[in-house]
């Protein structure tokens, strides 16, 4: 997935502000293609299978139950993970909560929660930008 994650980690970069002193959490971030972005990322993720290939800053953990304080990151970023978390309203309660204002969520668009997810995220964020992609939809929120 290393072609089509990356085209969607340009299309997030091209449409976020970021500087070497943004501090970004990245939410399911696997094997690291979605955290590099040039500045402090931290990403977390339930599987240290795939943590184990990812050379960036991480934490074995889960987005239900996120191990950082209230406004800890200026972005926190969730690429096509999403629809595999356990419990998608916990999980975007905990993103609420630890970031400061600024989100960017890639969701699968053949997922069959793909409504319940776009409905968590208009309940909880306002969305600024809905981009098309080949197989995702990118939303890139801010806190209400």
């Amino acid at each position: 997935y290393l072609e089509e994650q990356s085209n969607k980690l340009s299309i997030i970069k091209k449409n976020i502000k970021i500087s070497k002193k943004t501090k970004i959490l990245d939410v399911g971030c696997g094997t690291g293609i979605s955290s590099d972005f040039g500045c402090f990322v931290i990403g977390i993720d339930p599987s240290f299978r795939l943590l184990e290939y990812n050379k960036h800053l991480k934490v074995l953990g889960t987005a239900e139950s996120l191990p950082f304080k209230d406004n800890s990151f200026d972005y926190v970023i969730s690429v096509t993970s999403i629809h595999n978390f356990n419990d998608i309203l916990q999980s975007i309660s905990e993103i609420g909560r630890v970031g400061k204002k600024n989100f960017v969520f890639s969701i699968l668009k053949k997922s069959k929660k793909f409504g319940v997810i776009r409905q968590a995220i208009e309940n909880n964020f306002k969305i600024n930008e809905e981009i098309e992609e080949e197989k995702d939809t990118i939303f890139i929120c801010r806190k209400p």
